[in-house]
């Protein structure tokens, strides 16, 4: 067996940085931390953005706490306060155990305050119940390992890990606070916590579907790691308007769960692959392919139907800073009107605006310099603005040198008037590696994680507030030093407390304002 291959490896990368943490703890830093400042620049004096509301799915836990893109939507914005800069505080703890812990989404429950958190610990998935004040764990419940981690730790090879997106980062709560979630073993299940008799926190399975006879699901196994059948698990799941819990996968397959009635339907986009997550509004679901975008509605009987399909430029071939060819977007819906993506151009990417109703082109807008524009992260969305950041040149934290980065850029678009084409507003220059940005409304500040070049070769990772008006960098908050700091493609997430949360390989951190 060559399963310590994966944990040899990562361990040779981050061992180069910081020593690694045995335990839950603070996540050690690496080399340079005193060298480098600690905060940049001054606090933010809050300014709302104009726009409407992003609706409340009546399926899906409240806007803002209940997905990794924050609402049915995808619009990745928070009706709730950001941290504005002010005496900032970092807080950060260890998943370690010798590997890392990295959280790939958070959100948080309603009725308990907690977040509700699905994250890795070295070969491992796992739910995690935390304490948004202290990050500490309340409760945990293990998931099954993706086909791919196996495969990777018999093969030492760790592009697998990295451009496969199941295993149930892709997961909601409803307004139960479920954690409704698709597993690597093809299961649909929905997640409550509660305190037992005990006193303890506790996750528990109240409803499950099993998937497995819908789906090819000869999966790599610890003890069967290369199957000779197909294995197509699910990467995604969210709801409708109606109820209906869509599903999709890798290899194009798409379907419903009536979670009353326990009907599941399918349908598949034949020859196309979808890596990200959809968009769901009252009038249909948005999903992209490495091929095309499309805008679907169940039928009446549940089954996907197609409403239009227009296609997009996917490139040559996949770009560093992608997880393969093609749109490295889940859609984003704008307003009423309006489905935004990126394509995967070969000179210059380009922001493309639909019209929802029929397909109609908005804009086609390019972003980014020649040779050097790629993004596998959401666009943000709110009122008539999309930002967008440029990821080319980061694959994963395994492959950055020390002291490198992306090659940057985060630019803002706007619709113009009534949808006649769009405008590049601004472009900072801020180098966001790998994060799925966010935006708080009222603070009118768009966060991101980032990291410059640096001759030293010092890590050195931050939160970074930006102006959406202007696009001017407002403050930024070192979190730490070295490899265990790097998020490898997770999130900024906004919380209700008005701290923002970075899922990073070494665990978890959280900048919040002190006071």
């Amino acid at each position: 067996m060559r399963r310590p291959l994966v944990a040899s490896a990562l361990s040779a990368v981050l061992l180069g940085a910081a020593a690694v943490p045995a335990a839950a703890g603070a996540i050690p830093d690496g080399p340079g931390k005193g060298l480098v400042p600690r905060y940049i620049g001054g606090p933010a004096t809050p300014k709302a953005l104009a726009g409407k509301p992003v609706p409340a799915n009546p399926y899906q836990g409240p806007v803002g706490t209940s997905s990794m893109h924050a609402d049915a939507y995808a619009s990745d914005t928070y009706p709730f306060m950001g941290p504005l800069g002010r005496n900032p505080e970092v807080l950060d703890d260890a998943k370690g155990g010798g590997l890392p812990g990295l959280c790939s989404t958070v959100t948080f429950a309603k009725r308990t305050g907690l977040i509700v958190a699905q994250c890795t610990q070295g070969q491992n998935f796992m739910l995690r119940l935390i304490d948004p004040a202290t990050l500490k764990d309340l409760a945990t419940y293990q998931l099954p390992p993706r086909s791919s981690t196996v495969q990777a730790v018999f093969s030492g090879s760790l592009d697998k890990i990295f451009t496969d997106t199941s295993g149930g980062a892709y997961y909601y709560l409803d307004p139960q606070d479920r954690a409704v979630l698709a597993d690597s073993r093809f299961h649909l299940r929905r997640f409550a916590h509660a305190k037992g008799p005990d006193g303890e926190w506790r996750f528990t399975v109240t409803d499950d579907w099993d998937l497995s006879r819908y789906l090819p699901h000869d999966c790599a196994t610890w003890t069967n790691p290369w199957p000779k059948g197909e294995c197509d698990p699910i990467t995604a799941v969210g709801p409708d308007w109606t109820g209906l819990i869509w599903w999709i996968t890798r290899a194009g397959r798409i379907g419903t769960v009536n979670p009353e009635s326990g009907a599941v339907k399918t349908t598949r986009l034949p020859g196309e692959q979808i890596q990200n997550s959809f968009a769901a509004a009252a009038d249909g679901v948005s999903i992209v392919s490495d091929h095309a975008l499309y805008q679907m509605k169940a039928g009446p009987d549940g089954t996907p139907k197609v409403l239009w399909r227009e296609t997009y430029d996917r490139g040559t071939g996949r770009k560093p800073g992608q997880i393969d060819q093609g749109s490295g977007t889940t859609p984003t819906f704008l307003g009423d009107r309006y489905v935004a993506i990126t394509d995967n151009a070969d000179d210059r990417m380009h922001v493309i605006v639909r019209r929802r109703d029929d397909g109609g082109l908005v804009c086609r807008v390019p972003v980014f310099g020649s040779g050097a524009s790629a993004t596998d992260n959401s666009l943000i969305g709110y009122g008539s603005s999309l930002f967008v950041e440029n990821n080319y040149g980061y694959r994963n934290f395994f492959e950055l040198p020390p002291g490198g980065s992306s090659t940057g850029g985060v630019s803002r678009v706007d619709v113009n008037a009534g949808g006649k084409g769009c405008r590049t507003v601004w472009t900072s220059p801020e180098r966001s590696p790998s994060t799925v940005a966010k935006i708080s409304v009222p603070a009118g500040l768009l966060y991101l994680y980032t990291k410059d070049p640096r001759k030293d070769l010092i890590d050195a990772w931050y939160l970074t507030a930006v102006d959406a008006r202007t696009g001017r960098t407002v403050y930024k908050v070192l979190t730490g030093t070295g490899k265990w700091f790097d998020n490898n493609w997770a999130p900024v997430t906004i919380g209700p407390n008005g701290t923002a949360y970075v899922g990073v390989i070494g665990g978890l951190v959280a900048v919040r304002d002190r006071g």
